[in-house]
């Protein structure tokens, strides 16, 4: 299950349990929207109550980044395990967007807003 907030330039995330290819879906469904009309977007990754992801998730993920690219300035991972620190360094391979993990919430979305005010600034 999934759990979403946004703001125009902000899609953040939280997974509970196991992150199936129907919340990935959902997650997509909303990314699509977001830059459709507001353009390149950042995203929070809130990834601490994920129990595990399904396969067909992350074959969706891989195709997903590629679609978009250049899409993301900048995504933030809440997360404290190793694995998922590691997939988040290898997603960077896909994606233009500058990738952090955090474990701290307050941190990433701090950073998170330091990226937009510095693009605001001509």
């Amino acid at each position: 299950m999934i759990s979403t907030e946004h703001t125009d330039r902000l899609a953040a995330i939280t997974v509970f349990g196991e992150f199936t290819l129907a919340d990935y879906k959902e997650f997509e469904e909303l990314v699509n929207y977001k830059i459709q009309f507001n353009g390149a977007l950042d995203l929070l990754f809130d990834l601490r109550e994920m129990a595990g992801f399904t396969l067909d998730v992350a074959w969706e993920e891989i195709k997903f980044s590629r679609r978009h690219a250049h899409d993301f300035r900048r995504i933030a991972v809440l997360t404290e395990d190793q694995w998922l620190t590691w997939s988040a360094w290898v997603s960077q391979l896909f994606v233009d967007a500058e990738v952090r993990v955090f474990s701290d919430e307050s941190e990433a979305r701090s950073w998170l807003a330091a990226g937009e005010a510095t693009e605001a600034v001509p």
